[in-house]
């Protein structure tokens, strides 16, 4: 179980990091300015627990599987940046624009979000045909 928290904690910060470069280039930003906080290890690195969520979903249709993700993501992210907020009485993320909601979420981001828990199904489905525990 530590090595898959491992793995997600690492996989989820170099996701988060080429997203931000990303969105730095858009913003004009040429240097490709991506960034992530050692928090977000520990949250990406939760979804270790989630596996079996995977399992007991495996079988239903994959848009439908997408719309759960999505909704587990969004719940985790607002309730982990909330703990945080309150624990640090700082923001981890401040999301902001017309499609964020408290700071903590961005309704905009549904569908990266639809597209990264898919792509945690196959990373933990692998994780299990390797039998790497």
């Amino acid at each position: 179980m530590m090595k898959r928290f491992f793995i997600y904690g690492i996989l989820g910060w170099g996701i988060e990091i080429a997203w931000t470069g990303i969105g730095s280039l858009i913003n004009g930003d040429v240097r490709l300015w991506g960034f992530t906080n050692i928090w977000m290890f520990f949250i990406y690195g939760s979804a270790v627990f989630l596996e079996p969520i995977h399992d007991a979903i495996a079988s239903w249709k994959w848009p439908v599987r997408g719309i759960i993700w999505v909704v587990i993501i969004w719940g985790i992210e607002y309730t982990s940046g909330l703990i945080l907020y309150n624990i640090l009485g700082t923001y981890p993320w401040l999301y902001t624009g017309p499609f964020a909601f408290h700071g903590f979420i961005r309704l905009d981001y549904g569908p990266a979000w639809f597209v990264a828990g898919l792509l945690f199904e196959r990373v933990h489905s692998t994780l299990d045909k390797y039998a790497i525990v």
